[in-house]
């Protein structure tokens, strides 16, 4: 399965922390959700999900509601979904997904946030391939074998479910997320420490002292631009 959620999250916990980056930025995945479809959750599912993802970073209601707002009036601000993929330090990778109202601003400033930092931007399709797509959901104070069959007896296939961390983590195939939650919400279990579509990478690398520092330099210029929504990458952080 490669690397497994837990040691992604510790990652993450440090930089979420700002919570005020994270709503600005969950407060433009869900207008722009709102805005490219209908307003409504019930009806878009797009909407839905990036709102159950919010929901699992505690954004406030207000933020998400807001959002939804503006993208009901006249708002006519136009963001694009654009991926780029690249390499850090000795062979490492690492994919950058943004969502921008102005797609130069954003490719210079990723560009720039990989080569000052040792690395390199690719060509689209030069890493995502050694990435699997993956639907996860993690549930405390649960095991993991009561959940797969939980989920079989729904009839839903997953790629695998594990105890990590003290908490079951369900890995499935991306377009099985809603199917695997309403089924897991219809066993009466609402929380979810995590609810995301991830890249997973199929294998990591792991760097030396003086790489490494130069990794994490990237990956914090790269998570702190305003575009860049998501960043995934190959490397074991040693966490």
């Amino acid at each position: 399965m490669g690397r497994k959620w837990a040691n992604i999250k510790e990652k993450k916990a440090s930089k979420d922390a700002n919570n005020s980056r994270i709503y600005a930025k969950f407060g433009v995945e869900i207008y722009v959700a709102a805005k490219q479809g209908d307003p409504d959750p019930h009806s878009n599912q797009k909407l839905r999900f990036v709102i159950e993802r919010a929901k699992t970073y505690n954004v406030p209601k207000h933020i998400i509601d807001r959002a939804i707002e503006k993208a009901k009036g006249t708002g006519d601000e136009n963001y694009s979904e654009l991926r780029y993929e690249g390499f850090g330090p000795n062979g490492s990778m690492v994919i950058v997904d943004a969502l921008t109202n102005n797609v130069n601003r954003t490719a210079s400033d990723v560009r720039a946030a990989y080569s000052k930092n040792g690395g390199n931007m690719g060509v689209s399709g030069s890493v995502a391939y050694m990435f699997d797509n993956t639907a996860i959901f993690g549930i405390a104070d649960k095991d993991a074998d009561e959940l797969l069959e939980l989920l079989m007896e729904a009839d839903i296939d997953v790629r695998d479910v594990l105890d990590e961390d003290g908490q079951a983590i369900v890995y499935a195939e991306p377009e099985d997320f809603h199917s695997v939650q309403e089924a897991l919400k219809t066993a009466g279990i609402e929380e979810f420490t995590v609810a995301e579509i991830e890249m997973i990478p199929q294998n990591e690398v792991t760097l030396g002292e003086e790489d490494l520092v130069k990794f994490e330099k990237m990956l914090d210029a790269l998570e702190d631009l305003e575009d860049v929504q998501k960043v995934y990458h190959n490397v074991d952080l040693g966490e």
